[in-house]
């Protein structure tokens, strides 16, 4: 008998018993959508931690100061200033694997253009800043030398202070007051989005690092050059643990620091950052898509249960198709199919929920996911292969009756 021919025949054999096959496929439907959704969500949350990372740029490393200890309190990472600005020199002249090292000092203030005013974070830099973070310019320029050496009063702002203070004017050329000090804005920065604390990288004025520490940081100009922040950009292809290793023994030798004692300052690898928080998600994900799997392996079980009411109930009509000719293989097989097409209907329905949940979840809540059709097929095969599977005991039992007994069933 030909695949089509018991194609058809495991279709009207489904028919017969609409809402027993429709019953039957739930468990199938349920698990494909719910294996689909996962692999989807859990794919668009990898997306999204590769993206946040990426945004603050690639091959980084971030230098910070270490703890301070206060009556015998360890106030944590940052309130000790022991990062000047002759350690990012030293790391970028040292260590030739580095391709810039920026540093950075931040503080809060006001700012206010005409009626209108906004909070937001200043940060001192120089231009090598920019050019770690692959940070390009919308509009403007970066800072000139004497700008910097000379301790100028201008800035440049990004997208969200631009919004807020300028609206849809050009704010090149305008004049703002930080602290009281007049600032010209000289460059508006490209939109950085957020970061993967969930903060609004765009919400930002930078001025010269010299600018910043004289006249808005309140450090005295002839004070030892501080800096809050050292970032690290690594050249394409080097080894970002390595370069880490080195600048961290490169500190040690410049703050004198004993073979026995803590280090004053933290190296955070953004690139190995990225690797555990990669691998975190991935393995959340595989967890889920094994939960959502039961339901795969619940809905085989189901088609095993029904298939054997199935034989059960149609023993007489085994019996009669042996007696007129059947070979126990086409009966084996007309089963096979009947389980196997119930498992791919519910496949075929899973998938189109599962791809609609995704959809529903992306729109309603902003949320990246990532749709393979690999994985689209290898739940629609697993359906498949799971109805074979449960489907060959119900099929061998029906091949293996004799015709007479069959026939005499009641």
């Amino acid at each position: 008998m030909s695949n089509s021919v018991n194609l058809i025949i495991a279709l009207q054999a489904l028919r017969v018993n609409k809402l027993r096959s429709v019953l039957t496929m739930l468990g199938i439907v349920i698990g494909v959508a719910a294996v689909i959704a996962m692999i989807a969500i859990g794919g668009g949350a990898q997306q999204r931690v590769q993206e946040q990372i990426a945004s603050l740029g690639s091959n980084l490393l971030i230098v910070i100061p270490g703890s301070v200890i206060q009556s015998g309190a360890r106030l944590g990472l940052g309130n000790a200033q022991t990062l000047t600005e002759s350690d990012y020199k030293a790391i970028q002249q040292e260590i030739p694997e580095v391709q810039v090292a920026a540093p950075v000092s931040r503080g809060n203030a006001q700012v206010v253009f005409g009626n209108t005013n906004w909070a937001t974070s200043i940060q001192g830099v120089y231009n090598d800043y920019f050019e770690a973070r692959e940070w390009g310019l919308i509009e403007g320029r970066l800072f000139d030398q004497g700008e910097i050496s000379r301790f100028g009063k201008v800035a440049i702002i990004g997208k969200t202070v631009a919004s807020q203070l300028f609206g849809e004017d050009n704010p090149i050329g305008e004049m703002v007051r930080i602290r009281g000090i007049p600032f010209e804005i000289i460059g508006v920065a490209d939109g950085k989005g957020q970061s993967g604390m969930g903060q609004d990288q765009d919400d930002v004025i930078f001025v010269p690092l010299t600018t910043g520490r004289a006249r808005l940081f309140g450090e005295p100009r002839g004070r030892i050059a501080r800096v809050g922040t050292i970032l690290v950009k690594a050249h394409n292809g080097a080894d970002t643990k390595y370069v880490e290793d080195r600048i961290t023994e490169l500190l040690r030798q410049r703050h004198r620091i004993q073979p026995t004692m803590e280090n004053d300052f933290q190296v955070r690898n953004l690139s190995e950052i990225l690797k555990t928080q990669e691998a975190a998600s991935r393995i959340m994900s595989m967890l889920l898509a094994a939960v959502a799997s039961v339901s795969l392996l619940v809905g085989g079980i189901g088609i095993m249960n029904i298939m054997l009411v199935s034989v059960t109930e149609r023993t007489r009509e085994i019996g009669l198709r042996l007696a007129v000719g059947a070979r126990s293989k086409d009966i084996m097989t007309q089963f096979l199919v009947e389980a196997m097409t119930l498992s791919t209907i519910g496949g075929g329905i899973g998938v189109l929920l599962g791809v609609g949940i995704s959809l529903l979840v992306a729109w309603l809540a902003a949320w990246n996911i990532s749709l393979s059709i690999l994985s689209i097929l290898l739940a629609v095969g697993f359906s498949a292969t799971i109805g074979i599977f449960f489907g060959y005991y119900p099929a061998k039992t029906a091949a293996k009756m004799q015709p007479i007994a069959a026939l005499r069933y009641e």
